[in-house]
């Protein structure tokens, strides 16, 4: 099975510290609004997200409130995000952690996957960022900075392929602040690791790990990489996707 670098965790942590998106659920953490946010991202760009997610936790604030809401104004506060399957997804789990948990999330993710509308991804997204637990969140965005991390040109909407790049992930995981870890594999895929065919590879902070850029480099003629990838149009689309872009992005 092929590895990720030991060498990326230290690295890419380093960079998330410096350059993560400064997000509302993200400056005042909380396993509640994590989850709201998990749920609310499944299908909303991040920039869009924003003020959504403000409105609905100011409404609803916890999980008790969640948990009583008419579902009139639950799904008026969700209303414009669409898929109001999520919506109605939260309330059913919040009245399942009011009977079953103390009106809390649970502090595992075998339990979190079995609430409704949370799959693995969600589910450990959850566990990791709210209570970091060695957990992998492997989205699209994951997928494909994965992907192009060890120069693997497998289909990654593949099922078998999936689980495969999820148990790399697990293996490299590390033993504390997994879920900024999980956070800043994701932000590299928003921000830096760019899907179709346009990779920010100048800017990105794990480049010398990169086997596909070093596939890239033994393989390009003249200048040709290396200009394209440096041009204005790349430094700009950085400073855009610095504050929004999509959280599920495929190749």
């Amino acid at each position: 099975m092929p590895q990720l670098p030991a060498a990326l965790p230290g690295q890419l942590l380093q960079w998330y510290d410096e350059n993560r998106r400064i997000l509302p659920w993200r400056e005042k953490p909380s396993p509640y609004r994590t989850w709201i946010s998990e749920v609310m991202l499944q299908q909303t760009r991040v920039e869009a997200g924003i003020a959504y997610f403000e409105r609905f936790t100011a409404a609803l604030p916890d999980i008790p409130a969640l948990a009583a809401v008419e579902e009139q104004q639950l799904l008026k506060l969700w209303e414009g995000l669409g898929y109001y399957s999520r919506a109605r997804n939260l309330k059913k789990a919040a009245i399942q952690l009011m009977q079953e948990h103390n009106g809390q999330l649970p502090a595992d993710f075998a339990a979190l996957c079995r609430l409704p509308g949370l799959g693995e991804y969600s589910a450990g997204a959850i566990a990791s960022i709210a209570f970091d637990i060695r957990v992998p969140a492997v989205d699209g965005n994951v997928l494909r900075v994965t992907a192009r991390l060890m120069n693997d040109a497998r289909n990654i909407e593949d099922t078998a392929v999936k689980k495969e790049f999820r148990q790399i992930v697990w293996e490299v995981l590390p033993q504390h602040r997994v879920g900024d870890f999980n956070q800043s594999l994701m932000e590299l895929g928003a921000l830096i690791c760019l899907p179709n065919g346009r990779p920010l590879c100048e800017s990105c902070p794990v480049r010398d790990l990169c086997q596909n850029l070093r596939q890239a480099q033994r393989h390009r003629n003249g200048d040709g990489v290396q200009k394209v990838l440096g041009d204005d149009r790349s430094r700009d689309s950085l400073q855009r996707y610095r504050y929004g872009g999509a959280r599920h992005i495929f190749i």
